[in-house]
């Protein structure tokens, strides 16, 4: 499993062409092997001190300010070994580099906390989605202590702060007519009387046709699916097939964000360091042309969406829980505008695996965009392309409980 580090050090770069990988070999001069020598003789004596913080770490001025983030694993399970490697890892070295180096440095992550996958796991255990939280919060944090992963804060997004501004970004996207009301072909099961949102529907990847597809992705070919579209659905609460009804749903109107995002992702993935997996799936959106994305679901555990006649929803997990970064770091200090509204003076690298691409790289970005509120947007991300595997082709994911 690769580790990613070497795309964000001083001399790596990469080049990628149309759709295919492709990478570029630095040439490595007599003048660095004597530099690197004379170092490695000398030791740590040869490294700037780190800087000591009294107080939250913020960003400064005439300094470089570097803002790292693992995705947020979901809180329905333990972690496993492909969250570490895949993200939490090679964060965890990077940001060791950056403050061996003297940059002023915030690390951060937390538990993703809402959508299906915590409600799903609470009903089968017969407790309450926060106890769930609170549980699996807590057994985290106690797992990356023990891996001694250096977070410099490690939260949550079950929490007023992100009630607050993932609301206030959506107000805003509104306000700037970039919310569409449309109709939705629902899976609706009458045995428990209720929508099936995402997790709590299975059944046959139309795509793949993988056998254990959920309603929201396939985790064989990677790609986001309508539960709609599965072939033979079933409720995963009762096993009974589910019917089509019709409900009203908030849409994020990414065609009129289309070219702010191409010419984002042009000066990005030029100017910054993007692995290759992350520039391909990036680019594969645009060509294929982006179409209104459904960011409300019918739901009890979630943001609630605060428009009148949508009050009895909340908020797709993808579009709140990007947000989380934000909240997290809010929760750790209440000037965390001067990380995430500062993008002059502020260098945001993110970690993920390649399946949370589209997520960090086409929907979060648009959300900031749309909201014209001056968001630090990712400069730099590394995507793990490459998915560890448990049990023949089965890939290592928190659906699965893998002991």
């Amino acid at each position: 499993m690769p580790v990613h580090v070497p795309d964000f050090m001083d001399h790596a770069k990469e080049s990628v062409g149309d759709n295919q990988e492709s990478s570029k070999e630095v040439d490595v001069t007599e003048a660095d092997i004597a530099h690197a020598y004379t170092s490695w003789l000398k030791g740590k004596s040869s490294f700037p001190s780190p800087k000591s913080n009294k107080g939250p770490i913020l960003p400064q001025k005439d300094e470089r300010n570097i803002l790292i983030t693992s995705a947020l694993p979901y809180v329905n399970n333990i972690p496993h070994l492909g969250n570490i490697i895949g993200s939490v890892l090679s964060a965890d070295v990077f940001a060791r580099y950056c403050r061996v180096r003297g940059y002023n440095t915030l690390y951060i992550c937390g538990t993703d906390e809402y959508g299906t996958a915590t409600e799903t796991k609470a009903i089968a255990l017969g407790v309450t989605p926060k106890e769930i939280c609170d549980k699996y919060n807590k057994l985290h944090s106690e797992i990356y202590e023990w891996f001694n992963i250096s977070f410099d804060h490690f939260g949550r997004t079950t929490t007023a702060k992100q009630t607050e501004i993932a609301q206030d970004i959506f107000n805003k996207l509104h306000a700037q007519n970039l919310v569409l009301v449309d109709t939705v072909e629902q899976l609706y099961c009458e045995t428990c009387q209720r929508f099936l949102a995402d997790r709590f529907v299975e059944g046959i990847c139309p795509l793949c046709q993988y056998e254990d597809a959920r309603g929201d992705q396939c985790d064989k070919c990677g790609k986001l699916i309508n539960a709609a579209e599965l072939k033979k659905p079933q409720c995963k609460l009762c096993r009974a097939t589910p019917h089509l009804r019709s409900s009203k749903h908030l849409f994020l109107d990414l065609p009129k964000l289309a070219e702010p995002l191409r010419q984002y992702l042009d000066k990005s993935t030029s100017s910054g360091h993007w692995s290759n997996t992350a520039k391909v799936i990036a680019y594969s959106w645009l060509k294929e042309g982006l179409k209104p994305r459904c960011i409300t679901r019918d739901l009890k555990w979630g943001t609630p969406v605060p428009l009148e006649g949508f009050t009895d929803k909340v908020f797709y997990v993808w579009y709140d829980a990007p947000i989380g970064y934000l909240s997290i770091t809010a929760n750790y200090t209440d000037k965390w505008e001067q990380w995430w509204k500062q993008p002059d003076i502020v260098q945001l690298y993110q970690f993920m695996a390649k399946d949370n691409v589209p997520f960090h790289s086409i929907i979060f970005p648009a959300c900031q965009l749309g909201s014209k509120d001056n968001y630090t947007i990712v400069n730099h991300l590394a995507a793990t392309g490459r998915f560890m595997l448990y049990s023949g082709s089965q890939k290592c994911s928190y659906t699965y409980d893998f002991q």
